[in-house]
């Protein structure tokens, strides 16, 4: 140990665990399998005893999961891959966007941009009213998906891109900032949500450029939707005083394999509040996070929507995966019931012998992962005109001692979710997915975030983004500050099977500050994102917050700014590709299908950060200026498009 261990702070309500069942954690699970094995000594040899190894009977077993380290190379003898075919950049505290040499970048769609040519112009000084913000790209992108048109080398040329609108910063958002809320600046901050539909194209200079398009659309905290599956529209806990309308907190994403764009609602408990001091959350919404002070919009002041007292169902429309066809513009978005209510901080489809298989992470310390496992082929629910999503068994991850584990079934009349136990129906525990959950044993968590497959061996992988304290045994370290990746191999390499073996493939952190970790210059913290290319490299997105990024407090002052890194998880090998700009966020990832344009998103440049300072009205610039590097302006999420400057395939040698 070569410096102080960092102290973890109180980062934000993701961070503090709305879990008080009696379930085992995954620390626990790992501290009683780290106790059955010989001690390791050494930091590095203690950095690849914390990576699990599997017993020798499982698929797990011949792996060896280890943190790369180095340069973009191996120390300690290993040997570099040509899967990774880039030299990685340095950490960065800079106010810019860098990627490798021999890589250029462009900045596509910033909020503001309009959806289609010739729409409302971006005011620099915020000034666009709700009407214009719904004509345009919203704030905060995340999660994202291209979807190509025509086909060969013109799917690569030309597509539509549709991607999410986690939330909105009002102190940015407003000219005037938050001090007051008004109903119109709620009406924008709901236009600024949700999701934004436009069609691209590659111009023959390399650049793209949005088109106008029939297809292009925004889906906002005010767009009709539906609900589809065992929760239906007229189900009494849907009951409020408006229309069923909006999707918010969006944050990453899914497409299904019938070409459709899922996007999931993670933080939508932060909207909601009152003033009603007589008024107090049920079992059920405490266990969501739903309190009186939500998370500081104060919407309920200016729109009786939001206010929990006096609308508290509304709630209860939130927390869904909701499925979005870019294709048709005037249809509805729909709310799939079926793949359960929670903080969903994603959507991995895949398939399995023909059923759709769906992961998603519980983005909150302390909760969990879910599966959900179509019934039947995908093909004939869609040929007999009904949707996939609507049928099927969702099912919550348990991890056991020995490197197994299992998917249990979170379905009504099975084990504890009985009538007896207070189980009305199947619309009831997906209503109270959590609570379900909590009731059959599944473990806890440090923030499941992004789940990614392998689409050469079908194995599973899952950020884990940092943890308040878990007895977290499985790096292990409580409280664990800096993450780590998890992944697991499906019994039989069968995605939708109910047992699998696990192993840690990646331990996160600075090797300064913790000697447990081995990644060499590629340091980072607090793994967020994560997606594969069709060669199986890894691409890992940070989110490191805001509080503690770029401060030597809490052991972040080496780590920079928020970064992208690609992993070989062949052998651990992980190099960092490219960093943000300050108070941001490195989030969302979409390829052409010939892999030689990736788009990337930069969510929330210029917030408020302990390092750099915080916006306000006279000077919203104060942390960032990016992209525009207006001076009367102001900083702007975006996406960007990444390209090789010969033109290659991104990440290759």
């Amino acid at each position: 140990m070569s410096a102080q261990r960092p102290v973890f702070p109180e980062f934000d309500p993701d961070d503090v665990s709305s879990n008080s069942s009696a379930n085992r954690t995954f620390g626990e699970v790992v501290g009683t399998r780290m106790s059955r094995r010989a001690a390791l000594k050494g930091g590095t040899a203690a950095a690849a005893g914390f990576l699990v190894a599997a017993s020798a009977a499982s698929p797990a077993a011949a792996r060896t999961p280890v943190n790369g380290g180095g340069d973009g190379g191996w120390e300690s003898g290993h040997r570099p891959t040509r899967l990774l075919g880039f030299t990685g950049v340095p950490t960065s505290t800079d106010d810019d966007f860098t990627v490798p040499d021999g890589y250029r970048i462009q900045v596509l769609i910033p909020w503001g941009t309009p959806i289609r040519p010739g729409g409302p112009r971006w005011r620099e000084d915020g000034s666009n009213s709700a009407e214009e913000q719904a004509e345009q790209i919203g704030m905060n992108h995340d999660g994202m998906h291209f979807f190509p048109l025509g086909a060969g080398r013109e799917s690569s040329r030309r597509g539509l891109l549709v991607l999410n609108h986690e939330y909105v910063d009002q102190s940015l958002l407003f000219p005037d900032g938050a001090d007051e809320i008004t109903a119109e600046k709620v009406g924008k901050a709901l236009a600024a949500h949700g999701v934004s539909i436009v069609e691209i194209e590659k111009r023959r200079d390399g650049e793209w450029r949005v088109v106008d398009s029939r297809r292009a659309r925004r889906v906002t905290g005010t767009t009709p939707v539906e609900f589809s599956g065992p929760v239906q529209l007229d189900h009494p806990s849907l009951a409020s005083h408006n229309d069923p309308m909006g999707t918010l907190n969006n944050c990453s994403s899914g497409a299904t394999p019938w070409g459709t764009y899922l996007t999931c609602e993670e933080n939508w408990n932060n909207y909601f509040g009152t003033e009603d001091e007589s008024w107090e959350p049920t079992p059920s919404q405490a266990r969501y996070g739903v309190s009186a002070t939500g998370g500081g919009y104060r919407w309920h002041e200016a729109e009786p929507r939001f206010d929990i007292a006096a609308n508290p169902n509304e709630v209860n429309r939130f927390g869904w995966i909701v499925e979005i066809d870019p294709e048709k513009p005037r249809g509805a978005p729909v709310k799939r019931t079926a793949l359960g209510r929670f903080k969903h901080e994603g959507c991995t489809v895949t398939e399995s012998r023909g059923k759709v298989v769906a992961y998603s992470g519980d983005d909150q310390d302390g909760d969990y992962i879910y599966k959900f496992v179509g019934e039947g082929s995908w093909r004939v629910h869609r040929a007999l005109g009904r949707s996939p999503l609507d049928h099927g068994t969702l099912y919550v991850a348990r991890f056991e001692d020995d490197g197994s584990g299992s998917w249990l079934p979170l379905t009504h009349g099975t084990g504890a979710l009985t009538t007896a136990n207070g189980w009305a129906d199947q619309a009831d525990v997906l209503l109270r997915t959590r609570e379900a959950a909590d009731a059959v044993g599944a473990t806890k968590m440090d923030r499941p975030e992004w789940i990614a497959v392998n689409p050469k061996n079908q194995d599973v992988y899952c950020t884990l983004t940092n943890g308040s304290g878990w007895d977290n045994a499985v790096n292990p370290r409580k409280p664990n500050p800096y993450g780590h990746i998890v992944r697991w191999t499906e019994t039989g390499r069968d995605n939708a099977a109910l047992t699998f073996e696990w192993d840690i493939f990646l331990l996160a952190g600075d090797q300064e500050y913790d000697d447990r970790v081995d990644l060499g210059a590629n340091i980072f913290g607090s793994p967020d994102g994560l997606g594969f290319d069709r060669e199986g490299r890894l691409w890992i997105q940070t989110d490191v917050s805001n509080s503690v990024q770029n401060s030597p407090s809490a052991g972040y002052d080496n780590i920079g700014n928020n970064q992208m890194l690609a992993g070989d998880p062949r052998t651990g090998e992980v190099r960092r590709f490219l960093t943000g700009p300050r108070g941001a966020e490195i989030s969302g990832i979409t390829f052409t299908p010939d892999h030689k344009t990736m788009f990337v998103n930069v969510q929330h440049p210029g917030e408020s950060t302990g390092a750099w300072g915080t916006p306000t009205p006279e000077n919203p610039r104060a942390v960032s200026n990016w992209p525009d590097f207006d001076p009367t302006g102001r900083p702007r999420s975006a996406t960007v498009v990444v390209r090789r400057t010969d033109g290659g395939v991104i990440g290759a040698a």
